[in-house]
């Protein structure tokens, strides 16, 4: 099967009208392509579920698929509207869960990609977790533990900012940090990391054999583009807050967290939780990539709202009648024009 240029497909794209899951094209004579198949060249390009063969330096940071950004910015708004009805129906179906991890340098646009994909979406369904130097309470358990307490539950999107893989990224790249985790001398081998990822990888499957859909997306930033958001960061005084002199200290360790970065996707992307490899020098792009994945995915889950039995069904006929003649008693007579009544 044959698919259209990201360009083209962004054309398409655009000019279909936004139906809710489930409805049909009824005008056209054509069969109707799934939202999936519409959205492949934004996703299909930056998916790595383990099959083949990854070198991170053969994933573009400035990949722009074709588009502009304004173009970009309505299928965007399109991505939203999808994923607001999705989100409906997962909550209420009350089946699945989903869980979206985001990994990426510092400045890569982690924070802003997900206020701006999940604008609009019922907060009362979503929950965001940052992930920041673990607690004392924390490192008296598995390195696992504190993303196991913030799973999602059934009906729930679960959000990690950053996650359980900062315990193979930054543990590796400043070894101190390990020894905090008291764990048994004698269980640090050289073999930790590969068990670490063997441990994630198991981990992972087995949620999403309980009903948890996983989906973890690195955000690709060129060292370049880090750069300039840094200086931004530095000239405007309302983004000042978010700069921190640790940044600069990690940005000298940049081609070891890019090796590590590599290492964690070649040995933990699996069919059931595949890596999304996102370009992220140009923040619209980005956000077009993560959102096109997660509406394809979602779409793939058969979401419904549950329909009532015929025994709920035949009580609210019961109740709306009731509720009907109830409406009947409280009607206030009215006073017939031209008349006015005595006192």
């Amino acid at each position: 099967m044959t698919y259209q240029s990201s360009a083209a497909y962004g054309r398409d794209v655009l000019s279909r009208p936004y139906k809710p899951t489930g409805a049909p094209d009824v005008m056209s004579k054509k069969p109707s392509q799934s939202l999936s198949a519409q959205l492949k060249p934004f996703v299909a390009p930056f998916r790595f579920d383990g099959s083949g063969v990854f070198h991170l330096k053969s994933h573009k940071t400035n990949e722009k698929g074709g588009l502009d950004k304004d173009k970009a910015e309505k299928i965007l708004d399109a991505n939203r509207k999808r994923l607001n009805d999705f989100q409906e129906r997962l909550y209420a179906q009350d089946r699945w869960s989903l869980l979206l991890i985001f990994q990426g340098m510092d400045a890569a646009g982690k924070d802003s990609a997900i206020k701006s994909i999940f604008e609009g979406v019922n907060p009362q369904g979503c929950e965001v977790y940052s992930f920041k130097q673990p607690s004392s309470l924390e490192l008296n358990h598995d390195f696992l533990w504190r993303s196991m307490i913030a799973l999602p539950e059934r009906g729930r999107i679960g959000i990690f900012n950053r996650s359980y893989y900062e315990e193979c990224l930054v543990t590796r790249v400043h070894p101190e940090l390990i020894a905090r985790e008291k764990i048994p001398k004698r269980l640090m081998t050289k073999n930790i990391w590969r068990e670490r990822f063997e441990d994630i990888s198991a981990m992972e499957r087995y949620l999403a054999r309980n009903g948890t859909v996983i989906m973890k997306f690195f955000l690709n930033v060129s060292k370049q583009q880090q750069r300039e958001r840094f200086l931004d960061r530095l000239d405007q005084p309302a983004k000042n807050w978010k700069f921190s002199m640790a940044d600069i200290a990690e940005r000298a360790l940049w081609a070891r967290y890019q090796a590590v970065y590599q290492e964690i996707v070649r040995h933990t992307s699996t069919a059931a939780a595949p890596w999304h490899v996102v370009p992220a020098d140009h923040k619209w792009f980005a956000r077009v990539v993560i959102g096109s994945a997660i509406v394809s995915t979602l779409e793939t889950l058969d979401l419904h709202f549950p329909r009532a039995d015929k025994a709920s069904l035949q009580e609210f006929r019961q109740v709306r009648k009731a509720l009907l003649e109830e409406g009947k008693g409280s009607g206030v007579k009215k006073v017939p024009a031209g008349k006015v009544a005595k006192k």
